[in-house]
């Protein structure tokens, strides 16, 4: 004789719980598969630095980091709308923060650096566009990833520096090489520096940041993507750096140097974000000694907030 138990179905009210769990499930997963990483924002900042001279002007930095170009929602139209938003912010230069190629990624297509280059091209800012590489430029190779961007007058600083001048004062923008994968020599680099003008430093890995000297003024990276995934309370599971979140997002201030860090603008290995949206990153430099007016605070705040043009859907 088989004994037959009895088969309890679900009352309402859990049955509800179980479907809207369910699909809010679902939605979260549409956003970090889709809806997030297809997006696009302009985001100001400001940082004040000591050592930047009172009369200079402020200078507007725009920062596009690990662009990944072919991976899922990262095609070369995309790569269109990220230098039509740069230019459209009107920066005074551009800088280029490295994996211009990607490796792997799942749902992503392999796209040649000349076709990047020839986009990136149109990329201008009065002082000029600038780039260091990346690891995955490493891993892919680099020599060609340089000729690509130096064939479209993009200036590759690999452990070297330039003058420029902002305004009637001057500055020094040295470039180190890639902390996994390059020499990341920052004295060669600064060995180039020939006056006691201020110094602003752009490399891909932001791990080579303690070993970065007072006298640069600010430091700028990428690579760490913000982690792609920030979850509340949690924070980001997964960050690509010795430092797990030290120098994962943001502008950051240690012992009176400052680094910023831009959460870039595709993905690698996973094609998800999850609150850490990709970025074209504005980044304005002015003196301490001087204070911002109130209508430009105002304006940053409101770039932040509402001017950030999402741009929405795969292109």
């Amino acid at each position: 004789m088989v004994t037959r138990m009895p088969v309890r179905r679900l009352g309402p009210g859990l049955r509800w719980g179980v479907i809207v769990v369910t699909a809010g499930l679902c939605l979260l997963a549409l956003w970090a598969s889709w809806w997030e990483p297809a997006s696009l924002f302009l985001r100001e900042y400001e940082i004040a630095l000591e050592g930047w001279p009172a009369q200079a002007p402020s200078m507007r930095i725009a920062v596009l980091a690990d662009l990944h170009t072919g991976s899922p929602h990262n095609d070369l139209n995309k790569l269109q709308a990220v230098v039509e938003l740069t230019n459209r912010a009107e920066p005074d230069m551009v800088l280029l923060a490295g994996d211009f190629v990607i490796h792997g990624v799942l749902g992503g297509h392999f796209v040649e650096p000349e076709a990047s280059a020839k986009v990136l091209r149109q990329l201008h800012g009065p002082l000029g566009v600038y780039a260091v590489l990346g690891n995955h430029d490493w891993w892919f190779d680099a020599g060609r990833v340089q000729r690509a961007l130096e064939s479209v007058g993009i200036l590759l600083l690999e452990d070297r520096a330039v003058r420029l001048t902002n305004g009637s004062a001057g500055f020094w923008l040295a470039g180190v090489s890639d902390f996994w994968e390059g020499p990341h020599d920052v004295a060669k680099a600064l060995n180039e520096v020939h006056s006691a003008e201020p110094v602003i430093l752009v490399t891909h890995n932001p791990d080579v940041f303690p070993q970065i000297p007072p006298r640069v003024g600010l430091t700028i990276a990428g690579h760490t993507h913000g982690g792609q995934v920030a979850v509340p309370v949690v924070g980001r599971p997964i960050v690509p750096s010795q430092f797990a979140e030290r120098y994962a997002i943001g502008h950051i201030i240690e012992s009176g140097r400052h680094l910023f860090v831009s959460s870039g603008i595709g993905t690698s290995i996973l094609p998800v974000r999850f609150r850490v949206p990709p970025e074209v990153s504005i980044v304005t430099v002015r003196s301490a000694q001087t204070t911002s007016s109130v209508t430009g605070r105002l304006a940053g705040f409101l770039n932040t907030i509402r001017v950030p043009s999402l741009f929405a859907g795969e292109v």
